[in-house]
């Protein structure tokens, strides 16, 4: 039975994707339709959130894991892909990154800070996401290393196109192998001082996998909506192109960690939080930036290569390092989260001036 929120969530979702069409088709103010694809973005993210939690309810814990992070960068796919054909490399980019850092400093960061303030102390198996920034550590290694071939003039450095294909072929495989142990973890499993994980009403799989299909139809339209308004829009804002991909693309692309994540912290499972929100930088890098530089030989625009910005591969270091240090004991409380916050900010505000 579909309870009385999700109707009105889906009420509200239809009713943003209308006036986003509206103001589309009425050449409106760019600001404004840019704005308007945005919120509307966030909440089919939350649409396909709350597909994705029924559907997972008929599978695994584990596999709904990795169901809700992967499905929960749909929106962040499809908004570089249409910027990637616009030509908007940079905004690609810095939307890329600026996802990991938005999911592994700032939504873990509020999510740590509403399950800390409201029930205290939260701990959690360490052993999946200590595994899960292992791999994210790797995976950052494999980004890392076209940027130095290049920042080195390294004989590499002519052949970026090349090297980017084969370093997104690579992490590819290794995504394919950790599909296994993925699939097979319960991020539920062995929780301390933690009530039983609270039970969800189904839908039945019908009608929760319609959901799924309908949202992400209508979050294909609405991203394309989002890129056509996002350069005047940043030029109207006089915002650089670092700070838009970054913070607006990153956040607007990801609303579905950021709720889900959230939610899950404030009832307290923190092992399922964890798993979506960790696995969702995880699959960022391990899953969507190769898939974009594959996909860029045939979409008709520019070719996304790997090499990235050295101040964009710092920050990713140094949120990978700290989300690292964060989950490796198993407990965390409130404090933690509110530094976590705090360098999110202090990485955002330096890419204001591009």
């Amino acid at each position: 039975m579909i309870k009385r929120n999700d109707k009105i969530l889906f009420a509200v979702a239809c009713a943003l994707v209308l006036l986003t069409a509206v103001l589309q088709l009425l050449h409106a103010n760019d600001v404004l339709r840019f704005a308007a694809a945005a919120v509307a973005l966030s909440v089919l993210a939350m649409t396909v959130s709350t597909g994705t939690e029924q559907v997972g309810s008929h599978l695994s814990s584990g596999a709904t894991g990795v169901l809700q992070a992967a499905l929960g960068n749909l929106p962040e796919v499809l908004v570089c892909a249409f910027s990637l054909r616009a030509g908007l490399v940079n905004v690609v980019q810095a939307a890329l990154i600026g996802s990991i850092l938005a999911n592994s400093l700032l939504v873990l960061g509020v999510a740590i800070v509403v399950g800390g303030v409201k029930h205290g102390r939260m701990h959690f198996d360490a052993q999946p996401p200590r595994l899960i920034v292992s791999m994210m550590m790797l995976a950052v290694a494999a980004l890392t290393i076209p940027t130095l071939a290049a920042e080195l003039h390294t004989p590499a450095s002519t052949h970026e196109e090349s090297l980017s294909a084969a370093c997104a072929v690579l992490l590819l495989v290794v995504f394919l192998a950790s599909l296994p142990f993925s699939l097979s973890a319960d991020p539920e499993r062995s929780p301390r001082h933690a009530p039983p994980p609270s039970t969800v009403d189904r839908w039945p799989i019908g009608l929760a996998i319609a959901v799924l299909v309908v949202a992400s139809l209508s979050a294909a339209l609405v991203s394309e909506w989002f890129v056509s308004a996002l350069e005047p829009a940043i030029e109207a804002l006089h915002l650089s192109q670092a700070f838009a991909g970054i913070v607006i693309v990153a956040i607007a692309g990801n609303a579905v960690e950021n709720v889900a994540g959230i939610r899950l912290a404030a009832k307290n499972r923190p092992n399922y939080a964890m798993s979506v929100i960790l696995n969702s930088s995880l699959l960022i890098a391990l899953v969507v930036s190769p898939v974009l530089v594959l996909l860029s030989f045939v979409l008709g625009g520019p070719v996304f290569t790997l090499v990235m910005p050295p101040l964009l591969i710092a920050a990713l270091l140094l949120t990978t390092i700290t989300s690292a240090i964060i989950v490796t004991d198993g407990e965390t409380i409130w404090i933690e989260g509110v530094a976590l916050i705090g360098l999110y900010g202090m990485i955002a505000t330096a890419f204001w001036w591009g």
